[in-house]
């Protein structure tokens, strides 16, 4: 026994020393990156079932949906400022607390509001608020009317890029415009990125273009295929109370409504017009305007509210001399759509997919990088901000009035809506590869055993309809973390199975609420894998940026030499 035991040890050391004698092999390609050891025992303590009981928290009837600006929305805000306090962490927000103001107003249509298309022959049509119809009036007015003849802009895109201008030159002030949702379809990655929504094609851009133009209002056709969530969503994400950011000048609609797609057909048959062919038309490069004989007559009464709404932010100083006056940043929005009591039945909008569950994730990397030994070279900033739903709004404040300057944030890691599915095979970071921290992100996707997964439905825009986009606005390179469809023990399909139900059956309707079932292995699993993206943005020696030629990059240049 003792001499085979010799042997083995005698047989151990020959093999060691010919590891150590063999030539070194040249290093891979992609760089092999590694968690610092002072780091993991911070990660390894992110613990699925606190997350959890984040959620659960936050789902809670008693939390009335996170309305933005309403009790529940307010209360959750405490919360998370609360756990960050426990935390230990900084306050990062206004005269040494951990809130933000964000000044408001809210606009609720009444609903003495009218609606009406009127031909110059045959009976006018009143829409129906929210069956046919919903419309904001974005002045931020009591009452204004508008009596305008509607014209057709097709997509409603100036895009000197792409060669594309649905305007050709027609002077539309005053006017009300019909417009698609969407872009001109193509499947050439150098024609509006192909299959993948730019941000012509979201309806933000086609108000904001629409008010620039001098028109007054702007009505969107809205079709399934095109918006890639059904009439439900529009209807339930427009009702009740809307949030607007305080105005500062910029010009805006007095009508900023979407249209269901057979009160459009009824609209195009009023001029003589068919819906499906006039849809088709705007496909092509030479589209033209087309000024309906119709007029949209609307009388717009809302309810004015004014008030404040908070975005919840905290620090993690850095360990390094210079660098801790640069930062990284972790982003959730903690708002969903509320309660609204004129709905029979249950009317809470929980919200736990969308966004509890990123709350819980972020709740739970403010607490792990507390734990950390020593914190990385640069601060970390944890951000939970306001009236998403309402239009990233709170993080469009937050990008204007960041606690660093934004020329100093090496990156924003957003997370927003992590289904609670079980453990993730996939990850989707869909943007990390327009910036040039892009290597590391598939060095650690190889390290966690995570594919990248390339955007599921690269066609519905998903980055351009979550918070790490208004931070990417201002310069600051920024995507969010979610997982991808496959998930251990189930197929690619099951995972794409779910997320379609979901969209379906769930996604900002009052069901989206907490199970004691749901698994939260895989958002635990997305925090760690952020949590190891931002240690190493908060320790390289040069700030991150976009790549050469990305829309972002001029407004990255602007922010660095406004920062030094």
């Amino acid at each position: 026994m003792r001499k085979s035991l010799v042997l083995l040890v005698l047989i151990f050391l020959i093999s060691l020393s010919s590891v150590e004698a063999a030539p070194k092999r040249k290093p891979p390609a992609e760089p092999s990156i590694q968690i610092p050891v002072i780091a993991i025992p911070a990660m390894q303590k992110i613990d699925p079932e606190r997350i959890r009981a984040h959620v659960r928290f936050l789902a809670h009837d008693l939390l009335e949906g996170r309305g933005t600006g309403q009790r529940g929305g307010d209360i959750a805000a405490e919360y998370i400022a609360t756990q960050f306090a426990v935390d230990g962490l900084r306050p990062a927000g206004d005269n040494g607390t951990f809130m933000q103001k964000v000044p408001m107003v809210g606009v609720t249509p009444d609903t003495a509001t009218t609606f009406s298309l009127v031909g110059s022959t045959g009976p006018a049509k009143d829409l129906k608020p929210l069956t046919e119809y919903v419309a904001y009036n974005e002045t931020q007015q009591p009452e204004s009317d508008v009596d305008a003849e509607i014209v057709y802009v097709g997509y409603g895109i100036q895009a000197p890029e792409y060669n594309w201008d649905d305007y050709k030159g027609v002077d539309v002030k005053g006017k009300v415009l019909l417009m698609l949702v969407n872009e001109p379809a193509s499947d050439d990655p150098k024609f509006f990125n192909g299959r993948a929504l730019t941000y012509y094609g979201r309806w933000t851009y086609k108000y904001e273009q629409a008010a620039r133009k001098g028109a007054v209002g702007a009505i969107l056709i809205h079709k399934t295929e095109m918006a890639s969530y059904p009439w439900e969503v529009v209807r339930n994400s427009n009702s009740g109370e809307k949030s607007y950011l305080k105005l500062e000048g910029t010009p805006k609609l007095k009508v900023a409504s979407w249209i269901h797609l057979e009160a459009a057909r009824a609209l195009a048959n009023m001029s003589g017009l068919d819906v499906d062919k006039i849809i088709a038309d705007a496909q092509s490069p030479s589209f033209r305007p087309i000024p309906l004989d119709v007029r949209l007559k609307a009388h717009m009464v809302s309810k004015i509210r004014p008030f404040e709404s908070n975005n919840v932010l905290a620090m993690l100083p850095g360990s390094d001399s210079k660098l801790k006056n640069e930062a990284v940043m972790y982003t959730a929005h903690y708002d969903h759509l509320g309660i609204r009591p004129d709905m029979p039945g249950d009317n809470i909008y929980n919200g736990a997919n969308d966004n509890a569950t990123g709350c819980g994730i972020l709740l739970e990397l403010a607490r792990a990088y507390s734990l950390s030994a020593q914190a990385p070279k640069r601060s970390i900033i944890f951000a939970s901000v306001t009236a998403e739903e309402q239009g990233l709004l709170g993080s469009e404040y937050l990008g204007k009035h960041p606690p660093v300057p934004a020329g100093r944030i090496a990156l924003d890691l957003n997370y927003d809506d992590v289904a609670p599915l079980g453990s993730p095979e996939e990850v989707e970071v869909s943007g990390s590869e327009r910036t040039t921290f892009f290597p590391v992100v598939q060095a650690f996707a190889n390290e966690f055993r995570l594919q990248i997964r390339p955007d599921t439905r690269p066609e519905a825009g998903h980055f351009y309809r979550s918070d790490h986009f208004s931070l990417a606005r201002v310069g600051i390179p920024a995507f969010s973390i979610n997982e991808g469809v496959k998930y251990k023990g189930h197929d690619a399909a099951w995972g794409i199975q779910q997320a379609d139900e979901f969209t379906a059956k769930h996604y900002h309707q009052p069901s989206d609420e907490y199970h004691p079932d749901m698994d939260f292995t895989g958002d635990a699993a997305m925090a760690r894998f952020g949590f190891a993206l931002g240690w190493e943005a908060a320790s390289q020696p040069k700030l991150i940026g976009w790549q050469k030629g990305d829309e972002f990059e001029a407004a990255r240049m602007k922010s660095q030499g406004s920062a030094h």
